[in-house]
């Protein structure tokens, strides 16, 4: 996944805004795995104090809040946190049509991108394998050049298929 989550666009981090302004932290909170929470917690009980000190203060314990919690939502993902990413960074095109389904409820617009991305993907690389098979010319190198172009085809469609069945982004976050 692009820098999603770990943008101050973001929807932790949008979370997290939320929580302080509203000064309730289960706000934030599920986005954050239950072992993580009791940190996210400390970190926001001195966090509210601290916003009190003045704009200067409250901007350095908002932005101390903001890469607490997003540090603990990424390990709740087994991911490493590397900082909080500017807010309009480019998140690809299916990250927008993603959010837009959550709104309306129909996958439709994502699918016929994801349809259109795949086909291409996958006619691309099969390309490739038919290539390599007709230019064999009896060498080990053809021969190992279409190999690998073979079973590069066929794990991707593998990976593809699990990434397919796998489970929600909200079970990988116990785990």
């Amino acid at each position: 996944m692009p820098p999603h989550c770990d943008s101050l666009s973001g929807p932790v981090v949008t979370a997290a805004k939320e929580a302080l302004a509203a000064r309730d932290v289960d706000v934030v909170l599920p986005y954050v795995h239950a072992g993580g929470e009791d940190e996210v917690r400390r970190a926001f009980s001195r966090v509210l104090p601290m916003r009190a000190l003045g704009p200067e203060a409250a901007d350095l314990a908002d932005q101390w809040f903001y890469e607490t919690v997003v540090r603990v939502h990424r390990a709740g993902e087994h991911a490493p946190f590397t900082g909080l990413k500017p807010a309009g960074e480019d998140e690809g095109p299916v990250l927008p049509l993603a959010e837009k389904a959550v709104e309306t409820g129909s996958a439709d617009e994502v699918h016929a991108f994801l349809d259109a991305e795949l086909r291409q993907a996958l006619q691309h690389r099969l390309g490739e394998v038919v290539r390599l098979a007709r230019e064999r010319d009896g060498t080990v190198a053809s021969a190992r050049a279409h190999v690998a172009a073979m079973l590069g085809f066929e794990v991707y469609c593998h990976h593809l298929h699990r990434a397919l069945v796998s489970g929600a982004h909200a079970e990988h976050q116990e785990g």
